[in-house]
């Protein structure tokens, strides 16, 4: 069997309760997704969820919520799904790209302060593959020129930073995915993060045409960005494996930089005060090695191991491309070097082992 990059976890429990919804006649946002909400509020920590159809959609509302509009821009990673700019971008707002340490694969706080901009009105920090990114260097950063801070924590569900759940907002709010590549997955879904309230209800009405109640009526222009009872079903049974879905995964981390590291190749690792979900597992085979990044993924996919290369930078798309030429040399680095191998919960020890084995014959 062909070994793929990610799969999703389900069993009779996910099964249960998607039949439980369709057996109650309510399948659209309801009381599911309501629970799911709560639940995962606790589990992160936060005083609002809300639950949206995508990972995009949480993105976006939150940029509308806050008050990103024409004439804004808004600074954050090329070196990312191009969701982050999109969300940005169907805003009316212009993303601003800077580029990443390549140590952490995040957005270099260093590089902050030269992208500033008279319009900058927020940073939107990505937590990369499940990688927190310097949150405090961020907010500090963000403090200083009245910015606001919204984490695109699509990836990021399970990590900590600092010994906090991602997802308990440094910033205005955190925004997750359940996209079946995600550690919990809904088919697809996505949930907003914060503190505000008045941020969380605005969110509420977006998501749903506009409206919150009949006898308010709709209170502006909205969207058909809803979570389905079915979904929220589904996520709920989801979150209470997630434990276990992180265990497992950074069990297979650990396996795989203990297979590696010795050999002098270049696993992604935690960084101090980082807790990752391993949400995907970059290693690194730097231009001018003995191999190549290309090689590895020929040999790789010729025995039906589906590693890919580095997250496609998001300046390199020409409609983005013809905003601004930007100079991001280890964003662009990293897409060259990087390959991505397969980490998830059924991912047995006699996979793992065949992936491992058919990485060092290539390279020793």
């Amino acid at each position: 069997m062909p070994i793929p990059i990610a799969r999703p976890t389900f069993d009779t429990a996910e099964e249960k309760a998607a039949q439980d919804v369709i057996r109650s006649g309510w399948i659209l946002q309801g009381p599911q997704v309501a629970d799911f909400e709560r639940e995962f509020a606790a589990y992160v920590g936060a005083k609002e969820a809300v639950a949206v159809s995508s990972g995009t959609a949480a993105l976006h509302l939150t940029l509308l919520a806050a008050g990103i509009g024409a004439g804004d821009s808004v600074i954050c990673p090329s070196y990312s799904f191009i969701a982050t700019a999109n969300a940005i971008r169907h805003c009316g707002a212009e993303a601003v790209f800077i580029d990443i340490d390549p140590s952490t694969y995040n957005l270099d706080p260093k590089l902050l302060e030269p992208a500033l901009r008279p319009d900058t009105k927020a940073v939107m920090a990505v937590h990369q593959v499940g990688f927190p990114a310097e949150l405090d260097e961020i907010k500090a950063f963000c403090d200083k020129h009245g910015l606001l801070l919204i984490e695109d924590a699509a990836c990021a569900l399970g990590s900590r930073y600092k010994g906090e759940p991602i997802g308990r907002p440094h910033g205005l709010a955190a925004c997750f995915s359940f996209h079946p590549r995600k550690i919990i997955t809904t088919g697809d879904g996505g949930m907003v993060t914060t503190s505000s309230s008045e941020l969380a209800r605005r969110i509420r009405a977006l998501r749903q045409h506009g409206i919150l109640s009949a006898e308010e009526g709709y209170l502006e222009v909205g969207y058909n960005f809803r979570m389905t009872d079915l979904q929220a079903a589904v996520g709920r049974q989801q979150l209470k494996k997630l434990p276990d879905l992180l265990e497992r995964r950074r069990l297979q981390a650990v396996r795989y930089i203990e297979a590696f590291l010795p050999w002098g190749l270049k696993p992604q690792l935690e960084s101090p005060g980082v807790f990752s979900n391993y949400q995907s597992f970059q290693l690194r085979f730097p231009s001018g090695g003995t191999v190549s990044q290309q090689q590895v993924l020929r040999h790789l996919n010729s025995k039906g191991i589906a590693a890919q290369p580095g997250i496609l930078p998001i300046h390199w798309q020409k409609f983005y491309a013809s905003v601004k030429e930007y100079h991001l040399p280890q964003t662009d680095t990293a897409r060259r070097e990087v390959v991505m191998l397969p980490i998830y919960h059924s991912l047995s020890d006699d996979e793992q082992q065949f992936v491992i084995d058919s990485v060092l014959e290539l390279v020793l």
